[in-house]
Order: structure tokens, then C-alpha cells, then sequence
């Protein structure tokens, strides 16, 4: 699955979300659910068979079966009231809030951050300070960013050079409120500038600020280079994020490649206490594909067995 089909799916999903909501229980709710080991974070949509199509019921069901975090790539395209409504539910319930994304401009872009216009980092920098807002109606810490696309009319170190330019100035406004732009590499196309963690982790270093860090994607990860325990250690001192996805495929654990207990055992281990956002889709539809998911969460999480 393509990140501008996944984003534009989890969008449509909430287009109507957080009017009033009942936030009625769900008969099917496991009210006495244990909470995960690890705080895996849901999106608008996962649980919408079960739940409704209505994003603060469909919150309340993931904290009933266990899940204590979400994450919303189009938060920022949410009225004010929405995101409010988001933030306090998620107070009331001691959830985290994950990442939503930066938006300076809609996907897909054709060049962006990498060439230096001044156009491109203005914008950048306009969303940076609408950000500051959105993330204290949500209670947000994280924000994803992607800088576009290789400029191919100009060698790879002054894009480079461009972007760490762009991310410092960008970093400036967001650290004295304690919000993190996390940098995410990407593998949906060969155009795209960060792809790979030993880049991604330079950048960050290059920046040097709290404010700026590495949103780790394990699926872009696997497809893009693999070895994927090896490299979160490599990359482990600028990891701020990780997200979830089995490869082939962009679904819960277990239907990939990819041994997500091992991974989760591993990243407990290393005492991690973030979020893990499950940017995936189900492998089954309907109200059968969300009750294998949970399964399927608790199979991987099972690691202390």
C-alpha cells in the first residue's frame, strides 16, 4: 500500500468523524482487556466495523481492548473542535497521542525542501508554527515530516545541505514548545530523497536539536534495506518514533516476512516507552479482519512468555 493511498483511505475514513459521539460500549468490548506491553497506537478507520465510523468511539473501543495510544496523519486537516475533541478523550483515558503529519503541502509533490526555494521552505515553515496549535488541542509531541523528492538538477550534497538548512530553522520554532518533527524515510518510490536509515540518522545528527529526530518505519525499512533489528540499534540514539507494517503486503504482524515478536521483544528490551504507530491495513475485511488484528497484537506482544 502506498503512503498517499493509505493517507487519503485513514482521511476519508474520518471525514465524518467526532461529531457528538455516544461513545456507547460495545457489547463485543473486552472491558477487562489487559493493556499491551508495548503502546501500540491506532489510526482512524482500524476499528470502524466494531466501533462505528466515528473516531472517538472507535478510540474508546482500542482502549477497551488493551491499546492505549493513537496516531492521525490528518489531524492538521481537522477543524479546531475535532482535534479538541481527539485531546480530551484522550486525557480522560491516559492515552498518548502519536504522530500526525506536517502539512505543507498535499501528497505527492514533485520537488519540495531538497531544492532550497524559498517558496518550499516558507511553507515548510507557516505549517511548523500551525503545528504548535494543532498539537496542543491534540496533546501532541511528534510530527512527521518527509522532504519531498530528489532535485535533480542539483548534486546530492546541496540538496542534502538544503534540507539540514530547512529542518534547523523548522527545529527553532518547535523546540521551546517540547514538539518533535520526526523525520520519516520513505520507500513508496525512487524519487524521494530520505530512504534509508544511515541517512536519515546523519540528518538528524547534522540538525542537532531535540526537536528534530528519526520517525523509524518498519515496513518502508525492511523494503528499503532490511536487517531490521541490526539497524534500529545503529539508528537507536536519534529514534524518537517507530511505526508498524508487515511486508509484502503493509498489514498486521504476523501475515509478512517480518517477525514482529522478535522485534517487539527486542525494542521492550531496549526500554522503549513511545508509541508504536500500526500505519497499516488489515490482511481481512470486515469486523473478522479487526478481531484478527487484535489477536494478532496480542500473539506478537506475547513475548515475555
Amino acid at each position: 500500500m502506498q503512503r498517499r493511498k493509505f493517507m487519503q483511505q485513514s482521511f476519508l475514513a474520518g471525514a465524518s468523524v467526532v461529531t457528538a459521539s455516544s461513545l456507547k460500549a460495545n457489547t463485543t468490548a473486552q472491558k477487562t482487556a489487559s493493556v499491551f506491553h508495548l503502546n501500540y497506537g491506532i489510526h482512524d478507520g482500524m476499528f470502524a466495523e466494531s466501533a462505528g465510523t466515528n473516531f472517538l468511539d472507535q478510540i474508546q473501543f482500542a482502549y477497551d481492548n488493551g491499546f492505549r495510544a493513537i496516531e492521525d496523519n490528518g489531524m492538521m486537516d481537522r477543524p479546531a473542535d475535532e482535534q479538541k475533541k481527539i485531546g480530551d478523550l484522550l486525557t480522560k483515558l491516559n492515552m498518548q497521542m502519536g504522530v500526525f503529519v506536517l502539512n505543507f503541502d498535499h501528497w505527492p509533490v514533485k520537488t519540495s525542501l531538497t531544492s532550497g526555494d524559498k517558496d518550499w521552505r516558507d511553507k515548510f515553515l507557516k505549517s511548523c508554527n500551525d503545528a504548535i496549535e494543532t498539537a496542543k488541542r491534540c496533546n501532541a509531541t511528534w510530527i512527521t515530516v518527509v522532504p519531498g523528492n530528489y532535485e535533480r538538477s542539483l548534486d546530492i550534497g546541496y540538496q542534502t545541505t538544503n534540507v539540514i538548512e530547512t529542518m534547523r530553522q523548522g527545529a527553532a520554532i518547535l523546540e521551546p514548545h517540547n514538539l518533535v518533527m520526526v523525520l520519516e524515510a520513505l520507500s513508496d518510490t525512487p524519487d524521494l530523497f530520505l530512504r534509508h536509515s544511515d541517512q536519515t540518522v546523519a540528518m538528524c545528527e547534522a540538525v542537532n536539536s531535540p526537536s528534530c529526530k528519526f520517525l523509524f518505519d518498519m515496513y518502508h525499512m525492511q523494503r528499503n534495506e532490511g536487517n531490521i533489528i541490526n539497524n534500529i540499534d545503529k539508528a537507536w540514539n536519534q529514534i524518537a518514533y517507530l511505526q508498524i507494517g508487515n511486508n509484502p503486503g503493509r498489514n498486521e504482524p504476523g501475515t509478512g516476512e517480518m517477525d514482529y515478536h522478535n522485534i517487539f521483544k527486542h525494542i521492550y528490551g531496549k526500554g522503549y516507552k513511545g508509541v508504536l504507530g500500526m500505519e497499516h491495513g488489515k490482511s481481512i475485511k470486515g469486523k473478522e479482519g479487526e478481531v484478527a488484528l487484535i489477536k494478532a497484537y496480542r500473539d506478537a506482544d506475547n513475548f515475555l512468555q
